[in-house]
């Protein structure tokens, strides 16, 4: 699981875990965008196809953690209620997690934003005023939610060079 703002390297890290035997990356803008392109103006939008999405996914995920496969979820994992729903899957199996945070300033999120959006990269192109408006709600873990939490510092170099 990951956390941490638009652009702090969470994709990256995600491609990295997912390289692993018996691994699968579930991307969840590369899902919302296929599923949902035509409906996606807004970060309102985004919300609305996120709450429809998620219910859908997350039986299938347990089923994936439960037939011993390892899952990468390069999900948003910035607030209370999305790790809630995460941890909600890991508890349906008896599959082992790690919660991947990542924790990069504004300023090289914002410099990584620029450059992909510029490079088309990424299935959706954010703002800089979307990137303030989502980072807002974001809400570091607590050791109290009960994950097993990585932390990746900026420049300790998991997420690539310079991250």
């Amino acid at each position: 699981m990951m956390c941490g703002k638009i652009a702090s390297g969470k994709s990256t890290l995600s491609a990295r875990l997912g390289a692993q035997p018996r691994t699968v990356v579930i991307a969840e803008d590369v899902w919302l965008h296929g599923l949902y392109a035509d409906q996606l103006a807004s970060v309102a939008d985004y919300m609305r196809a996120m709450a429809r999405f998620r219910p859908m996914i997350g039986p299938h995920i347990a089923d994936l953690l439960t037939a011993g496969v390892s899952v990468v979820l390069d999900f948003q994992a910035n607030t209370v209620d999305a790790r809630r729903w995460m941890r909600g899957i890991v508890e349906q199996t008896q599959a082992s997690h790690a919660l991947h945070v990542l924790d990069v300033p504004d300023e090289v999120c914002l410099k990584r934003l620029h450059a992909r959006n510029a490079a088309g990269t990424h299935p959706f192109t954010v703002s800089d005023a979307q990137f303030h408006h989502v980072s807002a709600h974001f809400v570091p873990p607590s050791d109290d939610e009960g994950f097993h939490i990585v932390r990746h510092s900026h420049g300790d170099g998991p997420m690539g060079e310079g991250a």
